[in-house]
């Protein structure tokens, strides 16, 4: 579209920087560029932050899937909306690896049928937690990210999932909404931020390490560099 177009009725409000005035680009591209600098400066610090603060915590927990992954144990991660998308990185990361063993991990949001079944006849805040219940057993695994911490079926299938005895493994965001409240989750990665953007970023990295750290404990790939974050 040319500098010169007019949007149409009511569209120039919602994307203004598809349609600039005279003189108007150098303005609108200085302000993209601005602000991508911006976002990439964020992530970079919340990745450190993660690196310093959770460094432990992800090191015992990589050594507690390991454990259930050695003894017959299986991954179900699950999520709404774009942890939904990252809840299937996450099994095929185990299940399908570049490198390394390939281990038995499921996302429960990949069979449609399955999901709006569930959906459509009992409830959706039951959609995860019955396929636990079904397909779940002592020393598996569940594996759910949330942005908010707030997702009435996320926080469903953790108390399921603890009630069968399985390893609880959260991602949440900002405090770590009703996630934080839970007495039974084993481990809860909280990302400290109010952007859904910046937050999915940064699971991405949490849960690529802990693929990592549990296939160096089974003793597949190497022990992964450190690195000074600061």
């Amino acid at each position: 579209m040319s500098t010169g177009d007019q949007p149409p009725e009511g569209m120039g409000g919602l994307y203004p920087f598809l349609y600039p005035g005279p003189g108007d680009l150098d303005a609108v591209l200085t302000e993209a560029l601005r602000s991508t600098g911006e976002k990439a400066a964020e992530i970079v610090r919340l990745r450190r932050e993660l690196a310093e603060s959770m460094a432990d915590e992800l090191v015992e927990c990589a050594g507690e899937m390991a454990i259930r992954f050695a003894a017959g144990g299986r991954l179900f991660a699950f999520g709404n909306g774009g942890s939904s998308t990252d809840a299937q990185e996450v099994a095929t990361a185990f299940l399908h690896p570049e490198h390394g063993l390939s281990l038995p991990a499921l996302s429960l949001t990949s069979d449609v049928a399955v999901v709006t079944a569930l959906s459509n006849d009992v409830g959706f805040d039951v959609v995860f937690a019955r396929q636990l219940a079904a397909l779940g057993r002592r020393g598996d695994m569940a594996f759910g990210l949330t942005t908010s911490g707030g997702s009435a079926n996320v926080v469903r299938a953790f108390e399921e999932a603890a009630r069968q005895g399985m390893l609880t493994i959260a991602l949440a965001g900002d405090r770590g909404g009703r996630l934080a409240e839970l007495e039974l989750l084993d481990y809860l990665f909280v990302i400290p931020s109010s952007s859904v953007h910046r937050i999915q970023e940064a699971q991405t990295t949490v849960y690529h390490v802990l693929w990592e750290l549990t296939q160096h404990a089974l003793g597949a790939v190497p022990a992964p560099p450190v690195r000074n974050v600061g």
